[in-house]
């Protein structure tokens, strides 16, 4: 830029020497605005005159305002270069405290950091590129940025369902501004950019036709353009020469090439009959028709056409920011008089060329315009950060001479007939929100936005060609013709869908094949090509996969996924020594015997202290515990269950054991009875360990699947037939053959359908999607074709094509499927099990709670006593081990020392000082063993438990001899 700028400087100090020395003493408070403009061009011409009205008509409202705005005008040339050197001359010999212009986005580029340096507000209402008021706070754009309109363009695609668009922009930062916002408003509307066909700024007609001629190549038939108003001219006279211009294509321009629109000539008017347009809302009010009637009186000549049509917006931008500056310049108030200049031979130093101070006056008056507001015969002038506030646009639609208003956008209501804020409507994206529309070729259909690539062309659709497994798709030979038959299920499905299409696609069906007619390839090898674009699709069973998506589209499948096993089917054997436990599953099994265990265990806690039958010696407790629930399997249990709580865990148990022994007498009086089906190979896991064979269609992705699941290469057989298959399924891994078959749902179904009584299915259905069509990535028929095929299936027509085509196929007379082999798990009991044990704990904490309360004082005694944990642990467990004598039950004589409760023995010794409230003989209180007496004389030592001035003992000490 430096180097364009030092350019600049030369031309400078050629052309401006002679301003220098003009005098500057009659230049009061005015305040000093530049204004570039391409002065030969219609916009620059047309706007300079809207300014020099709004100048007018300003101070004509405002008489009384001192501070005035002085025009200095320059013409840029339409050069970036020219344009820079007139700034650099407004800034250093003016003085200027602002600039208005450039007129182009480019031109803005250059000028935008020279008035940065200067501190001088450069204000443009024509540059609209959305990248340059982020370079400078400087720079104040004051028109509606390009990517503002993205949004109304991004909901006509949207409203009228085209998936793909081409975008057509000039070479310029005019024309590749708007990229990146448009890219991103067609992603969030679900469109695709086919194609980006960049034009330079001066492009010739052989260059236009060569680009239009690739763009009839390619299947997008919507067209967004987005280039200045001269070479949108010259692509629109092409567009029309080649066909272009015709039915079934659409085409949508931008604001600034549907702002100028009707100022081009009537041969391009013609042309450009059909095409859509967006250019911002302008407000209808009184100011503005009187402006536009005192336009047309004034007749300007260098701008041919302005009284024709609808005033340009660029004008209006122009008229508005004016007056914004003069509100700015009022705000400022008054400035001090400049200093007197320099002698300008200093200033023919190149050195010295762009070393001019800041303004004074420029940041009160960026600041100033910054905060204006009002409304203005565009609408609202208001800045948002160095920009236009985001407004409403006008959807065109070019008709005739003039123009049609189908439509306004809003950002927050979308695409509305009339801009009615109180609407309740919610779908933005309705045709009916739209007048009727006149396309190209004075179609009123609105274009599909897609055709096949050139007239005649038909789609090349591969078809994989098989030896077997010919059920679905069927290509045979034709050698009197020398022509091939195509036929199948799949076949039929794909034609009905085609059919279905609210529009013709012409297509032929091409096999997969080499020359001698064998298959050209696997299933991913057909898929390949299509991505090569070899074909335009392909069609049969074919299966969706995540690698295969990789490549190309898929269409919603037609048929169900899923991979499942087929193996050969065994029968049980009955005369197996371990067959009485096939009825149970092994978690039932021991389930069963951990709650034997438990229930035994519980009702001998609960018994023990009470029930003679549960006392005895260790090794009786133990035997009882294994024994006594065992024997209610048969109710022969002759043991009297003496508490209430065993009572209740005992009948609970009962009912349990009655309905496990039931069912259990009924699964294997069944097993010995009839002969029961069951697989020879059961799980995955079992086919790798065993290093089993396993088989699956030659050519399919089941190849892969297996390879993922474990297998060898060496172990995986592919088979061209059924009957291959069959015959291999039959001999086994040992003989040569495979253990298991995998293939597709619907080839599976098929299968058994022939063999069900020699195979059947196991293990899981692995889940993938199912059979679909294929078409090249962003090919705009997937979303069609996907529509026609949830069509087909809910009217049920493809499931009449399937039952046309199956219906020959012969019924398997098999064996039942309900012979197979039935074990009983524990899910069938877990609410058994759930109840006894429920019942059983409760039971537990019951008596648990109950005894710890009634002998508390005993238990506080032995917590509180110095002896060790274990010994109080002895102590607690053999006064458990007592006969409750207070239960109520007969007092008979106690099993473990055969001395009668009331008996005075001589092995019984009351303590001295006992007291009479514990003078129970049951209680017993066990301290260490070093405390205990000789046991062959009965001499008692005294217990030392803690502060036991009153009790000395609290029980009665038994020998045990």
């Amino acid at each position: 830029m430096k180097l364009i700028l030092l350019f600049c400087a030369s031309l400078w100090l050629c052309s401006t020497f002679s301003n220098s020395q003009r005098s500057v003493h009659n230049r009061t408070s005015n305040f000093q605005v530049g204004v570039i403009l391409d002065l030969k061009s219609v916009v620059g011409s047309m706007c300079l005159s809207c300014m020099s009205i709004a100048l007018s008509d300003f101070y004509l409202i405002h008489s009384n305002y001192s501070p005035r705005l002085s025009l200095h005008v320059r013409d840029s040339q339409g050069q970036a270069i020219e344009a820079a050197a007139a700034g650099l001359n407004l800034l250093k010999d003016i003085k200027v405290d602002a600039i208005l212009g450039p007129q182009k986005s480019a031109q803005a580029n250059f000028l935008m950091d020279l008035g940065d340096r200067a501190q001088v507000p450069i204000i443009s209402f024509s540059a609209t590129s959305p990248s340059l008021h982020t370079r400078t706070p400087y720079f104040v754009q004051a028109a509606q940025g390009d990517d503002t309109q993205v949004g109304a363009i991004a909901a006509i695609v949207k409203t009228f369902q085209w998936s793909q668009v081409v975008m057509i922009f000039e070479d310029s930062e005019y024309g590749s501004g708007i990229v990146p916002y448009l890219s991103n408003a067609f992603q969030d509307v679900n469109a695709h950019i086919s194609y980006k066909s960049v034009f330079p700024v001066s492009a010739s007609d052989e260059f236009i036709l060569k680009e239009l001629y690739k763009m009839m190549t390619l299947q997008t038939r919507v067209f967004v353009v987005h280039m200045s108003h001269t070479l949108g001219a010259r692509l629109f006279l092409k567009a029309k020469e080649i066909g272009m211009m015709e039915k079934g294509y659409a085409w949508i321009i931008t604001s600034g090439l549907m702002d100028l629109a009707y100022l081009m000539d009537s041969d391009v008017a013609e042309a450009m009959q059909g095409v859509l347009g967006v250019k911002p809302l302008t407000p209808k009010s009184e100011q503005l028709r009187s402006f536009s009637n005192r336009l047309k009186k004034k007749s300007l000549e260098k701008s041919p056409g302005i009284g024709r049509a609808d005033l340009s917006v660029f004008c209006l931008w122009a008229y508005d920011t004016l007056w914004a500056l003069a509100m700015a310049a009022e705000r400022v108030g008054l400035k001090e008089p400049p200093k007197t200049l320099e002698n300008s031979t200093v200033n023919l130093n190149v050195s010295n060329l762009f070393n001019f101070g800041n303004s004074e006056v420029g940041p009160k008056l960026l600041k100033a315009i910054s905060e204006t507001k009002f409304e203005g015969l565009s609408g609202k002038f208001r800045l948002l950060n160095g920009k236009m506030e985001s407004s409403s646009y006008q959807i065109i639609n070019v008709l005739g001479n003039g123009q049609k208003e189908v439509g306004i956008w809003n950002p927050s209501l979308g695409i509305r007939r009339e801009l009615n804020w109180n609407t309740t409507t919610h779908d933005t994206s309705s045709r009916e929100n739209m007048r009727s529309i006149i396309w190209p070729g004075d179609s009123t259909v609105v274009p599909k936005g897609w055709e096949v690539p050139m007239s005649g062309k038909k789609l090349r659709i591969g078809v994989p060609v098989k030896a077997g497994f010919t059920d679905f798709v069927r290509v045979v030979k034709d050698t009197q013709v020398n022509a091939h038959i195509i036929s199948g299920f799949y076949i039929d499905v794909f034609k009905s869908v085609m059919e279905a299409l609210p529009y013709s696609v012409p297509y032929e069906l091409v096999p997969f094949e080499n020359p001698d007619g064998s298959s050209a390839g696997t299933y991913n090898d057909l898929i390949y090509q299509v991505f090569l674009q070899n074909y335009d699709a392909a069609i049969g069973d074919i299966t969706i996969t995540a690698n295969r998506s990789k490549y190309v589209d898929f269409t919603l499948p037609f048929a169900e996924g899923g991979v499942i096993s087929i193996v050969p089917i065994t029968y049980e054997d009955v005369n197996d020594i371990w067959a009485f436990l096939k009825p149970l599953k092994k978690e039932l099994w021991l389930t069963s015997i951990a709650f034997f265990f438990l229930t035994g265990l519980a009702v001998w806690i609960l018994e023990h202290r009470v029930s003679s039958a549960f006392r005895g010696p260790p090794s009786q407790h133990v035997g009882m515990i294994f024994y006594f629930p065992f024997s209610t399997l048969v109710f022969a249990h002759r043991e009297r269950i003496v508490n209430n709580l065993a009572r209740l865990v005992v009948v609970v148990w009962m009912f349990v054991i009655l309905i496990l022994n039931s069912t259990y007498t009924a699964s294997l009086s069944s097993r010995l009875t009839v002969q029961r089906l069951q697989p020879a190979i059961t799980d995955v896991s079992e086919l790798i360990k065993n290093r089993d064979f396993v088989g699956c269609q030659e050519g399919s992705f089941i190849v892969d699947f297996l390879r993922k699941k474990g297998f060898d290469d060496s172990r995986i057989r592919t088979f061209t037939s059924p009957y291959d298959c069959d015959e291999a399924l039959s001999r086994g891994s040992k003989s040569g053959g495979i253990s298991a078959y995998y293939d597709v749902i619907p080839y599976s179904k098929l299968f058994l359908s022939k063999h069900c009584d020699k195979y059947m299915t196991v293990g899981p259905t692995y889940r993938t999607d199912g059979f679909a069509f294929v078409f090249p990535k962003g090919s705009p028929l997937v979303a069609d074709v996907s529509r026609a095929v949830i069509e087909l299936t809910e009217n049920g027509k493809i499931l009449e094509m399937e039952q046309h085509w199956l219906r020959n196929e012969q019924t398997c007379a098999g064996p039942d499927d309900n012979m197979n082999s039935i074990t009983i798990s524990l899910q069938s009991f877990k609410g058994l099990f759930a109840i006894t044990g429920g019942v059983t704990a409760v039971s537990l904490l019951i008596f648990i709670a109950s005894y710890l309360y009634k002998y508390r004082d005993f238990h506080r005694r032995v917590s509180n006593s110095r002896i060790t944990i274990w010994s109080k642990v002895v102590a607690i467990c053999r006064h458990f081990d007592q006969r409750d004598l207070s239960s109520g039950q007969p007092q008979d004589k106690l099993p473990e020392s055969g001395i009668s409760p009331n008996s005075s023995s001589d092995h019984s010794v009351q303590p001295p000082n006992l007291p009479r409230n514990h003078s129970n003989s049951n209680e017993i209180v066990s301290s260490a063993p070093e405390e205990l007496h000789d046991a062959t004389t009965a001499t008692i030592h005294s217990l030392n438990l803690e502060d036991m001035s009153d009790v000395q003992h609290s029980g009665v000490i038994l020998p045990s001899a």
